[in-house]
């Protein structure tokens, strides 16, 4: 008889271990059998996923990988940061809870703060909030509890100085007073096109900061310009790297040290539902400015502070409630990557100014996953991870080398100036924009499963942003100016665009591509009917649904009687094939943007 150890877990041990290739030859034969003749590290290959930036998702890893690939991460509060910026990451309380607000309303400012919000992110100037607006809109805030930080842009030196005295009228302590002024002026012209103040005009800004007000920062280096561009992970932090050393450089040549340098920055960053990839961003950057702060002889003063938001570029105007679904893998992702503060925007962020029932679900996001998920008991629960240790360090390389084109091309500002920024984006965007027409990247409620007779969610416009800089994408535009065409045709004639799903033989051989179909014209606006006749559905074209068996034998007949019933083109679900009468095909990883769009045309939809 075999005595066990006494740990309660120990069954595991009896087994021998496997061997990777025993795993992998287990692969092959599963490949095998859907026609993928592939052995060995092709086997493994074959199920590996390529994301931007070059970077490889394998579908096993193991100890012996991250020994070969990830170094050595450190402990949370010490260099490289990787795995936090403070000892005792956000266990104490959980992270800054930090919503927006657009709008001089300081109503729904008293109501965040006293429902969970613990700092406020005021867009101010422009067509913000009005900078003379401040006083009121922070009038019964508690400015030594609550935290402030500002997005004025070039109205950012005026916002400033509001800020400070209001602190001096209040009686605000010196030390107590916390938050960020938001002077940005590289963002701002990433955003706007024009550089309207310079770094010189706010390094008197970070003295004073530094000086006087411990708590207080004085610039943000703001990443999701980039991001909102249509840029990638990698593309972000190198962007926001080379931003932050710019600013490094300007204020040091101000007089500041560079640990005072460090100490006044505060980097954003957007987070999104791919939830491992802005795991690995968050700490990534924290490793990345650990090495610049290494260079620049202040190692101990490279904790980066981050406050990370919901992407924009994910959220979607059609079926906007699974934007909720959306932010809060988004914050989960957030909290794990160890962001000190966090924004989630509103489900209906794309639509307008958000309502009370959509702010207070944005605000509950976080306090659901601090207080009932306990998120943030631990420090870097992804730490040890052997994918997200791997994908940390391969993306920090990636933005690494990002970082290097935008100083070899004479740092963020030339590059920006000289479009090459802009053009590295556009590229990603223009890549990425492939998969989301062909659907390799589904977007649920969108491109996925829409809901055509669904009630629009209709609010007050937001304020304008600021534009003529670098563009602000959706992942879901194509797809909403397709929808766009079909209501204002349901506007005009009282019904959408239809086309006749025509099933041929049993369930069995039609159902799957007769949901295909569906699901893709809808994505479209273009109205799916599958009951009665090609005469009775008011379709002016069909699509042929079913297996390649039933094809072979049918589709030209089929095809045939449509066209003799006045279908004007006729369409096959399935593979490009020869079947007389069919003029279009529809198919897994077909071009469905430029397929609905041509539909459309044909339809006389404008």
């Amino acid at each position: 008889m075999t005595v066990l150890p006494d740990d309660g877990l120990t069954l595991a041990s009896e087994f021998p271990e496997a061997p990777h290739e025993q795993w992998q030859h287990l692969v092959a034969g599963v490949l095998r059998k859907s026609g993928k003749e592939v052995s060995g590290d092709a086997a493994e290959d074959a199920l590996s996923t390529l994301l931007e930036d070059g970077l490889d998702v394998r579908p096993l890893y193991t100890a012996a990988t991250a020994r070969e690939t990830a170094p050595e991460t450190g402990l949370p509060g010490f260099a490289p940061f990787v795995r936090g910026g403070r000892a005792e990451g956000n266990t104490l309380g959980g992270w800054d809870v930090r919503q927006r607000h657009l709008a001089a309303d300081n109503d729904l400012v008293l109501a965040d703060l006293e429902n969970g919000v613990t700092s406020l992110w005021l867009g101010a100037g422009g067509t913000g909030i009005p900078v003379s607006s401040l006083p009121k809109v922070l009038d019964g805030v508690y400015l030594d509890l609550a935290p402030v930080v500002l997005d004025a842009g070039d109205e950012t030196a005026a916002a400033a100085e509001l800020l400070f005295g209001l602190y001096e009228e209040r009686g605000v302590a010196d030390d107590a007073a916390r938050g960020n002024l938001g002077a940005d002026p590289l963002g701002h012209e990433a955003r706007t096109g024009r550089p309207a103040y310079d770094l010189a005009s706010v390094t008197g800004l970070a003295r004073r900061c530094a000086d006087r007000y411990p708590g207080l920062r004085a610039l943000t280096v703001d990443a999701l310009p980039y991001h909102e561009a249509g840029g990638s992970a990698a593309q972000e932090l190198g962007c926001s790297l080379a931003t932050g050393v710019a600013y490094l450089r300007g204020l040091t040549e101000a007089g500041l040290s560079v640990a005072e340098a460090c100490a006044q920055l505060e980097f954003r960053y957007a987070a999104t539902a791919d939830q491992f990839l802005t795991i690995a961003k968050l700490r990534a950057a924290r490793r990345l400015w650990a090495r610049v702060a290494e260079v620049c002889g202040a190692p101990d003063a490279g904790a980066q502070r981050q406050h990370a938001v919901t992407s924009t570029v994910m959220m979607t105007r059609r079926d906007p409630w699974v934007n909720m679904l959306r932010t809060t893998v988004a914050t989960l992702a957030a909290g794990v990557g160890g962001a000190d503060s966090v924004t989630v925007l509103p489900f209906d962020d794309a639509l307008g100014l958000p309502d009370a029932f959509a702010r207070r679900i944005a605000r509950n996001t976080s306090t659901v996953l601090i207080e009932e998920s306990h998120l943030s008991r631990v420090i870097d629960p992804a730490g040890g991870s052997w994918y997200v240790e791997r994908l940390t360090d391969e993306l920090a390389h990636a933005a690494w080398e990002f970082f290097q084109v935008i100083e070899r091309a004479g740092g963020q500002e030339a590059a920006l100036r000289s479009g090459t920024v802009g053009e590295r984006l556009a590229e990603t965007w223009a890549a990425r924009s492939r998969k989301l027409a062909t659907r390799r990247e589904p977007i649920t409620g969108v491109s996925e499963f829409p809901h055509l007779t669904e009630k629009p969610v209709e609010r007050t416009p937001a304020p304008a942003q600021p534009a003529g800089g670098l563009p602000r994408v959706r992942r879901d535009e194509a797809y909403e100016a397709l929808r766009a065409r079909s209501d204002a045709h349901l506007a005009a004639t009282g019904a959408r665009p239809r086309v006749y799903l025509a099933a041929l033989g049993p369930a069995a051989a039609h159902s799957a591509r007769l949901s295909f179909a569906a699901n893709l014209f809808q994505a479209g606006g273009i109205e799916p009917v599958t009951e009665g006749t090609f005469e009775e559905s008011g379709a002016r074209e069909a699509c042929l649904c079913s297996s390649d068996a039933l094809y072979a034998e049918q589709a030209g007949t089929a095809a045939a009687e449509l066209r003799a019933a006045g279908a004007e083109h006729v369409l096959l679900a399935g593979r490009p094939g020869d079947h007389p009468g069919v003029d279009s095909y529809l198919f897994a990883g077909c071009d469905a943007v430029a397929l609905l769009s041509t539909a459309l045309d044909r339809m006389g939809v404008s």
